[in-house]
């Protein structure tokens, strides 16, 4: 007997799974990139941005659950085995979206380096004269941090005169 509903067709179910992984994925995919450094930024990107990251941990756990009931209603009805392969296919990207909504890869990006370590003026060949560097002094002691090496970790933990300090960038 065939279902006379539908909604409760086997291609609406993979349409409505689609959509609910498209939805998730762009919850997680549009903040990170809209918040890219060194990339310009306007203020309604930043609030289209933070506002699908404060709700994505919330929108993804709900889809991901959708998407757990859509699969296991189709999986009886998917009677090829590739049919079964894309629903599990289908579904790695949007569990994955949901473990990612729960992160906080900004902080990722601006960790200190770990265990750093420092290299005196007259052992810094590797800066050039013309290069741009952030420079400390304090209580007679100077220290420069290069930018460009600044760049990838943005934080540089040290201590500079006998104070510990964090330079940024």
């Amino acid at each position: 007997m065939a279902e006379k509903n539908p909604f409760l067709r086997p291609w609406a179910a993979w349409v409505a799974l689609l959509v609910v992984v498209l939805a998730g994925l762009a919850m997680v995919l549009i903040p990170v990139w809209i918040i890219m450094p060194f990339k310009a930024q306007t203020e309604r990107g930043m609030e289209l941005a933070y506002g699908l990251k404060q709700w994505s941990p919330i929108v993804t756990l709900v889809g991901s659950l959708a998407a757990i009931g859509l699969a296991v209603w189709l999986w009886p009805r998917a009677r090829r085995w590739w049919r079964k392969a894309a629903l599990v296919v289908v579904l790695v990207p949007l569990f994955a979206a949901t473990w990612f909504a729960r992160q906080n890869h900004f902080e990722w990006m601006f960790s200190p380096l770990a265990d750093a370590s420092y290299a005196g003026a007259s052992e810094a060949g590797f800066v050039a004269d013309a290069e741009m560097v952030i420079a400390v002094e304090k209580n007679g002691e100077a220290v420069a941090y290069p930018v460009r090496l600044m760049a990838y970790h943005h934080i540089a933990q040290d201590t500079v005169g006998g104070t510990p300090i964090v330079a940024t960038y």
